[in-house]
């Protein structure tokens, strides 16, 4: 519970941040594309993945149930705008996660402030897709960002 307080603190602080940012820099036009082109699509990294439950609003400005929805929240670092709700990953990314032969694509729908580059915060009903929730922490998954239709 004490994870999920302080994921919450520490977003809210983000989104407070990036709200004051938001007018200063704003990704538009051809600057969109060479942000999307940043996101390393088709790239299979190996890292860990764990797990959260928030209910409320993701970084991409929609509303979510991490406990009842599959998504995934990504490390801080590959965000490349001010203001998250704007940002490439928004729109028509997902990641591909395998895990002991098992693999699952989720869209990107949150930010995870604690996660390093190649560590995915999973949704709860994801996570268990590929793994006990007593495991709390995966090590060895290898992922990928994908693109999806919608975005």
């Amino acid at each position: 519970m004490r994870r999920i307080r302080l994921r919450t603190a520490l977003w809210c602080a983000t989104v407070a941040l990036a709200g004051a940012l938001s007018a200063v820099v704003v990704v538009t036009g051809p600057s969109a594309d060479a942000a999307t082109r940043a996101i390393p699509v088709g790239h299979r990294m190996t890292g860990s993945m764990t797990f959260y439950n928030d209910i409320g609003f993701g970084a991409c400005g929609t509303a979510i149930n991490a406990s009842t929805q599959m998504l995934v929240a990504v490390s801080h670092t590959w965000w490349t705008t001010a203001n998250p709700n704007n940002d490439p990953l928004c729109r028509g990314i997902s990641v591909q996660v395998t895990y002991k032969g098992h693999t699952i694509t989720v869209p990107v729908k949150d930010k995870c402030p604690s996660c390093d580059a190649k560590h995915i915060d999973l949704s709860q009903r994801a996570f268990q897709r590929l793994a006990p929730l007593s495991l709390g922490v995966v090590n060895g998954i290898t992922w990928k960002f994908v693109r999806t239709r919608s975005g």
